[in-house]
């Protein structure tokens, strides 16, 4: 394994720091314990959003902490969660009187750890659960797991929050934002977690895992690789079946890359998966294309598609401004 780090037991503070100093116009750095929040004070009575979870998914969810999005977030080590002592500390140094929004992965250890800190915290408060992954059947075990989907509900909530909706009036769009949005991944390779040293699970060549999270956990299935056609075909298939999108109807496409797969075949991956809805007579308004919910060095992408009203279309458009996203500032 080669890897650009000092050791593993300061790869995340260091990450950290230099991740403050590179956007230091728009966030800042606190170490203990850790968190990342807004450089720029919120306007009094805005409804703070955060978020978290465990490292590894850069840009996710640092990286969405600024204006229109996150107040801030808070990172565990590699694939662990935060501890709740982080998220009352960030709840704390960014509520402005409007309340808290926590924005928790469908994880045991996000969803128990931010519970706890809810009930240590001592200011209206709420929480909305992210699950979106439909390779996993929605009565198995803890649910469906929260995915690339998260990117999309920070940011239209985000947008509400910053535009003077209250913690209610946030949660109810958060919730119909996470209704309307279903993701499904594809890995080429495992990831390699650093503290370990190797991959987190063998693949040949000429497979692929159908159905991964975001943890280097294996899929729902293992199939002979395929075409790119082929692998879109599959996926767009079960969303489209989840979702069932009506004809006119208006849509997000997100591909998003799981930190080892180039623009280039996300791209291509996109332009397949816009043929596929788009030939069903759907209306696939908004794009998204990047790696922003990703798995260390995991070769793979996952399709997420997210329903639009008018409402979440203007708030998915309205100005944003993180080291990640950024439009209309």
């Amino acid at each position: 394994m080669k890897k650009f780090l000092n050791s593993t037991d300061t790869l995340l503070e260091e990450s950290l720091r230099g991740f403050a100093l590179a956007h230091a116009d728009i966030v800042r750095y606190c170490a203990e314990p850790h968190y990342i929040a807004r450089i720029a004070p919120s306007r009094p009575g805005k409804v703070a959003l955060i978020s978290g979870g465990g490292s590894g998914h850069e840009p996710l969810h640092s990286g969405f902490v600024g204006f229109g999005m996150l107040d801030a977030a808070c990172p565990g080590q590699v694939f662990t969660s935060p501890t709740p002592d982080q998220m009352l500390a960030a709840a704390q140094a960014v509520e402005n009187g409007g309340g808290v929004l926590f924005i928790v992965k469908n994880y045991a250890g996000d969803v128990m750890n931010f519970e706890i800190a809810g009930e240590m915290l001592d200011c209206s408060h709420d929480s909305l659960l992210v699950h979106d992954d439909v390779s996993i059947p929605e009565h198995q075990g803890m649910g469906r797991r929260g995915i690339a989907g998260t990117t999309i509900v920070e940011k239209i909530v985000g947008a509400a929050a910053e535009a003077g909706a209250d913690l209610a009036a946030c949660k109810a769009l958060g919730e119909k934002v996470v209704h309307a949005t279903a993701s499904m991944g594809v890995a080429l390779t495992s990831c390699t977690v650093p503290a370990l040293g190797k991959p987190t699970f063998d693949i040949a060549d000429n497979e692929m895992e159908m159905g991964v999270g975001i943890h280097g956990e294996r899929g729902r299935e293992r199939k002979q690789l395929a075409s790119a056609s082929e692998i879109v075909d599959y996926l767009a298939a079960i969303i489209d079946e989840e979702l069932r999108p009506a004809r006119g109807q208006s849509v997000l496409l997100h591909v998003n890359g799981f930190g080892g797969t180039p623009l280039l075949e996300l791209n291509l991956i996109y332009g397949l998966a816009y043929q596929y809805w788009s030939q069903r007579g759907v209306n696939v308004a908004r794009s998204l294309v990047g790696n922003y919910t990703t798995s260390l060095d995991m070769a793979g992408c996952s399709l997420t598609l997210t329903l639009l009203d008018e409402e979440m279309l203007k708030l998915w458009d309205a100005p944003v401004h993180t080291a990640a996203l950024r439009w209309g500032c």
